[in-house]
C-alpha cells in the first residue's frame, strides 16, 4: 500500500521545488532502501511530462571504497560525474541510509584525500547547481531504522518528524511553503539592508559583516524540508568564539563540544571534547577550510530537536549554524574550498543585533 505521504513528498519536489517541465532530463538518486519513495518521484515526474533517470545506491559500497581504495583510487574523479553534471536539467538526492555509521572508522587523511580530489568537481557543481542554475536541485531524505535510532526514536516517530518538518501533515503542503517562503523573506529584506551582525549567546560572542552580500531564502526549493534564511559573511570579517551547542557530523564521525576562535575570518584557535583529530584533519585540508562560507539561521519551528542529521538540524527554529569551507556562489561568498561544513549552535538564550540593534531574541527574529 503506497503511503500517503509519500506522494505528497513527491509532488512537492517535483511541481514545487523543482517545477519540472516536460522534456526535461530528471536524475533521481537513493539508496535502495528509498525504493517507496523513489517510486513515486518517478511517477509524478514522468506525469509532468519529464525523462527520468535513477541511480540507486546500495548498501556497503562507500565501506567497501574506503576500505580498499590507495592513493591512486582515492585520488579518481569519474568523467562521467562531470558529464552527469552538464546532462540532466534536474537531480533529484534522496538521502537512505541504512547504517549512518559505517564510515565512522574510516581514517581521517582518506577523507581529506579524497575530499581534496573532488574539488574540482565541487566547484563545478555549486557553479552549475547555484550560480549559473542550469540544473535544479533538491535533496530530501527517506526514513530508515538508521536515522531513528540516531533521534532517539522508533521508525514510527522518526517518519512522523520528519513528515512533520516538511508539512507534509498539512493538506496543502505547497500552500503551506508559500507561507514559509513570505515570512523568511520578510526577514532577508531586512538582514539584506544590514552591515555588522553580533552574536552574544552562553560561551559565545562572534560578529561578521555582510554588507553587498545576499541574503537567501532556503523555503523548500534546493532543501526540503527547509527553513533557513542564509549568506556568505564577508570573508575576513569573522572576529570573535562561538560554541557550537550541538555536535558536528561528517561522514558518520561526530566531534563534540566544538569551540572555534576566529580573527580576521580565520580559524586561530579550536579545541573540542571529542573528535579533535577530525576536526583539525578538516580544518587543514586547504587554505579555504579555516574560514567561513555561510551563516545561517534555522527558522523550521516545526523542527524542534537535534537528530545527528544536518539536513533537519540546521534548519531547528532558534538555531543557527555557520558552514566552515565553499561559499554558496549565489550569496557572492567567495571563500574557495573542497569541504562546506555546517556546524549548527543554538540561539534560544542567545541575541543577535544588526548593526546595534536587536534583532533577534531567544531564538526568534523580533523585527
Amino acid at each position: 500500500m503506497v503511503d500517503p505521504r509519500h506522494q505528497k513528498l513527491a509532488k512537492v519536489l517535483v511541481n514545487y521545488s523543482t517545477k519540472v517541465k516536460p522534456g526535461e532530463k530528471v536524475l533521481i538518486r537513493a539508496g535502495a532502501i528509498a525504493a517507496p519513495l523513489v517510486l513515486e518521484v518517478v511517477r509524478e515526474a514522468m506525469r509532468a511530462g519529464a525523462h527520468t533517470t535513477t541511480r540507486i545506491g546500495l548498501e556497503g559500497l562507500p565501506e567497501i571504497f574506503f576500505a580498499e581504495a590507495n592513493d591512486e583510487q582515492l585520488a579518481h574523479v569519474s568523467q562521467l560525474d562531470f558529464f552527469q553534471l552538464e546532462y540532466f536539467d534536474v537531480d533529484i538526492s534522496i538521502q537512505a541510509e541504512e547504517n549512518t555509521k559505517n564510515l565512522s572508522n574510516v581514517d581521517p587523511q582518506k577523507f581529506a584525500k579524497r575530499m581534496s580530489a573532488f574539488a574540482p568537481y565541487s566547484k563545478a557543481r555549486l557553479e552549475r547547481y547555484f550560480q549559473a542554475k542550469k540544473t535544479r536541485w533538491v535533496g530530501t531524505l527517506f526514513p530508515t531504522q538508521a536515522y531513528a535510532q540516531d533521534a532517539h526514536m522508533s521508525l514510527r516517530e522518526y517518519e512522523n518528524f520528519v513528515f512533520a518538518g516538511g508539512l507534509l501533515d498539512r493538506d496543502d503542503p505547497v500552500g503551506e511553503w508559500r507561507k514559509v517562503h513570505d515570512e523568511q523573506q520578510r526577514i532577508v529584506d531586512y538582514l539584506n539592508q544590514r552591515d555588522e551582525i553580533h552574536i552574544v549567546a552562553p560561551d559565545t560572542d562572534i560578529t561578521y559583516q555582510v554588507r553587498g552580500r545576499n541574503w537567501l531564502n532556503a523555503d523548500g526549493a534546493v532543501n526540503f524540508p527547509d527553513g533557513e534564511v542564509f549568506t556568505g559573511p564577508i570573508e575576513e570579517s569573522v572576529n570573535g568564539t562561538i560554541h557550537f551547542t550541538y555536535p558536528a557530523i561528517y561522514n558518520g564521525k561526530e566531534v563534540e563540544d566544538v569551540r572555534l576562535t576566529f580573527r580576521d575570518g580565520k580559524v586561530v584557535e579550536a579545541s573540542a571534547m571529542r573528535g579533535l583529530d577530525l576536526l583539525n584533519t578538516m580544518l587543514d585540508i586547504d587554505a579555504g577550510a579555516r574560514r567561513l562560507g555561510e551563516v545561517a539561521f534555522g527558522l523550521n519551528y516545526n523542527i524542534k530537536q537535534f537528530t545527528g542529521n544536518t539536513l533537519f538540524d540546521e534548519k531547528i527554529g532558534g538555531t543557527m549554524h555557520m558552514a566552515l569551507g565553499a561559499s554558496i556562489p549565489l550569496t557572492g561568498g567567495v571563500n574557495d574550498s573542497s569541504i562546506h561544513w555546517d556546524i549548527v549552535c543554538d540561539l534560544r538564550e542567545g541575541k543577535v543585533f544588526a548593526d546595534g540593534q536587536l534583532c533577534y531574541d531567544s531564538g526568534r527574529f523580533i523585527v
